[in-house]
């Protein structure tokens, strides 16, 4: 198959990968271009090295020179990580043309089909996980797990401390959490109902 057939696919799985995934869910357009760049730049550089007495051992590295670079020069979660990389990938299947185009462009389907399912809103669309500055000090996660309960009004699945600070008061703490079916009461009204009843109790 001619190789302008390899390099439609690629521009048609990262066009699909790029603003009919990645942006309608993350919102963030400085990532478009590098998405973008990276793909199309490995797509060339793996076919110049297959047309070329290049190592294959020397061009990965210059991959992972250029991916450690850029993944060290903004902030990226994991799942923009995981964008980043399957651009790699479908950049890489792109520029094999010695591939069977059969199995290069089931590959780029099987990846986008990955991403569509993995980072869909859908699943496990109640639970959280974040990163909170409570005004106590807690000492033990049974506690932290109890207050951070009310504050969220959530079944608390773990919790981490990461720093206590008893002279000021207060605790770092990663806490996964997994949202009611329904949470509209604010946290300031619950810490106050929770007070309410527990003075009734006495």
């Amino acid at each position: 198959m001619p190789y302008y057939a390899f390099i439609a696919a690629d521009l048609i799985a990262v066009a699909l990968l790029v603003f009919g995934l990645y942006f309608p869910r993350h919102r963030r357009r400085d990532l478009i271009v590098a998405f973008l760049s990276i793909n199309v730049g490995v797509m060339g550089v793996t076919y110049a090295m297959t047309n070329a007495d290049i190592s294959l051992g020397f061009g990965m590295g210059i991959f992972a020179v250029l991916s450690i670079i850029r993944l060290r020069s903004t902030e990226m979660d994991h799942a923009e990580i995981a964008y980043y990389f399957t651009a790699i990938a479908l950049g890489l299947l792109g520029g094999f043309p010695a591939l069977s185009p059969s199995l290069s462009f089931t590959l780029m389907a099987v990846l986008l089909g990955v991403i569509l399912v993995g980072d869909n809103p859908r699943l496990f669309a109640r639970s959280r996980q974040q990163q909170m500055v409570l005004d106590q000090a807690f000492t033990t996660e049974e506690d932290a797990r109890n207050h951070l309960a009310l504050l969220l009004g959530a079944r608390i699945d773990r919790v981490n401390i990461r720093k206590v600070d008893l002279l000021n008061e207060s605790t770092v703490v990663d806490v996964r959490y997994t949202l009611d079916a329904a949470v509209d009461t604010p946290f300031d009204d619950r810490i106050v109902a929770r007070g309410a009843n527990a003075e009734v109790t006495r």
